[in-house]
């Protein structure tokens, strides 16, 4: 491919896009407002973005409730429940506490956005507030919010996220993707494995 041409600045880039209207500027507020509050309270599915060391990270988040509590209305709380232990997410924060989220909830086009800072803890009487039929998560995420608001519908309308049924058909596995990336691995015996072993493992 071809190097294309470089936009360099934000003047350039301005210019190019023109002024933002006036909805797009007044929404963003610095702590959660009561209809942001409801959107995130109904949220079982988010993306965290971080930045760290090794590079950045955006990294699904879900829960069988709110993926999120809010604490008050500039603090929300992130259970990590388990997953692969790859850590990339709480390593960015880690070293480097800066993060952004998306909320999103199925059926809905419109997406909360958060933009803050975060820190780990494994406090016990943090985790102990996540119990829940005998499970607590190892850790969890104390986000503090510098801006939020609501993001525009038509990233999901054009994709039609919600509206478009399955289409999943002939996608390559995660065994198909670990077969190529190392020969000899057995991606049908993980595949086969790993709905049993996730139905053990979930939390």
């Amino acid at each position: 491919m071809k190097k294309p041409d470089q936009i360099t600045d934000i003047a350039s880039l301005e210019a190019l896009y023109g002024a933002p209207g006036k909805a797009s500027v007044i929404k963003v507020t610095d702590h959660l407002i009561s209809t942001y509050a409801a959107w995130i309270e109904r949220s079982r599915f988010c993306i965290l973005s971080t930045v760290g060391d090794a590079g950045t990270d955006a990294s699904p988040r879900g829960d069988d409730g709110p993926v999120a509590r809010i604490a008050d209305a500039k603090t929300l709380l992130m259970p990590d429940w388990r997953g692969n232990n790859r850590m990339d997410s709480l390593r960015n924060i880690v070293s480097d506490g800066r993060v952004s989220l998306m909320f999103m909830v199925p059926g809905s086009n419109n997406v909360i956005r958060v933009n803050g800072t975060a820190i780990v803890t494994a406090d016990p009487d943090v985790l102990d507030g996540f119990s829940d039929k005998g499970r607590k998560p190892r850790s969890v995420i104390v986000i503090t919010i510098a801006e939020v608001y609501s993001q525009c519908a038509r990233a999901l309308m054009r994709a039609k996220t919600w509206t478009s049924g399955d289409e999943s058909a002939g996608l390559p596995t995660v065994g198909d993707m670990l077969a190529e990336v190392e020969a000899g691995f057995d991606g049908a015996a993980y595949d086969a494995e790993w709905a049993p072993r996730a139905a053990k493992t979930m939390w």
